[in-house]
């Protein structure tokens, strides 16, 4: 029996488990933490930079040495159940070197908090950034948002949520974004054994799924995806360019030829990867 379009409840649980997609998938993600701490072994940086009440709301700051340059603010995934940033900083030296500040956020995850809460500390992470960009040495006007897998989907809920936080009313915080990978309809992904630890009521389902609040959006995004993902992934990521593009948010649609799930967050710390030039380009775009 069908749960949800063609797939039946096996299919759909395949779907949204990207390690069946990815023979690859624990290496890379290994790499994510030993690659970090050799960026923070070369890099000079703040780290663990208090931007909440909770011990788990801090943030590491890489600072380039650009005079009032812009910043990106990366939020990584883990199926919003893994990962810190501690994980997160293996992209930094690339974006450092191109003259742009690397902000790894922390927050708490899925068991110890839920879903709605996790959206909130990314919100405040990034609104506490732009707060304090004078001491930083960041150009306020310049901040930029990156995401990865669940965070893609955290990005997208921070930014489409219907406050002026992050830029509602017009007066814009964040000026674009990149979101590769993400699951921006939470639905199906409700359906499948995500569902279980997920544990959303339907109120809380349309209000975290961005596909249905683009019109709240007050900055372009790019949005991207492996052509080696699952195809639910895929049609995930194609949902959410076509909804952007009804109301002119949509920057650009891009696709990592070749590219799994995992592998295509490692062109962010790749200076020609995909990922990075994306968002360079966008951050170089910026007024």
């Amino acid at each position: 029996m069908n749960v949800f379009l063609d797939y039946d409840q096996a299919e759909l649980d395949r779907a949204y488990t990207q390690t069946a997609w990815a023979p690859n998938a624990e290496e890379i993600i290994r790499g994510y933490g030993t690659k970090s701490a050799a960026v923070r072994e070369r890099l000079s940086h703040r780290a663990n930079v208090s931007y909440g009440e909770s011990a788990a709301e801090v943030l590491d700051f890489f600072p380039t040495d650009r005079p009032k340059a812009p910043i990106c603010v990366f939020v990584h995934g883990g199926a919003w159940t893994l990962l810190t940033k501690d994980e997160s900083a293996f992209a930094a030296e690339v974006f450092v070197e191109a003259g742009v500040h690397f902000v790894a956020i922390n927050f708490a995850c899925i068991p110890h908090v839920r879903l709605p809460e996790m959206v909130a500390q990314v919100r405040r992470a990034t609104a506490f950034v732009h707060r304090h960009a004078e001491n930083f040495g960041v150009d306020p006007q310049r901040l930029f948002m990156l995401g990865h897998s669940s965070g893609a989907h955290l990005v997208a809920a921070a930014l489409t949520e219907p406050s002026a936080a992050l830029g509602g009313n017009g007066d814009a915080v964040v000026r674009g974004a990149l979101c590769a990978s993400g699951s921006y309809d939470l639905e199906p992904v409700m359906l499948s054994h995500r569902g279980s630890y997920l544990k959303l009521d339907d109120a809380e389902v349309e209000a975290l799924s961005p596909l249905h609040h683009v019109r709240n959006l007050s900055c372009p995004l790019k949005i991207a995806y492996g052509e080696r993902e699952s195809p639910e992934f895929q049609r995930q990521a194609k949902s959410f360019a076509q909804a952007l593009a009804s109301v002119g948010r949509l920057d650009e649609l891009l696709i990592a030829p070749g590219l799994n799930h995992f592998e295509i967050s490692m062109t962010l710390a790749e200076r020609d990867g995909l990922l990075a030039r994306a968002a360079l380009e966008m951050i170089d775009g910026l007024a």
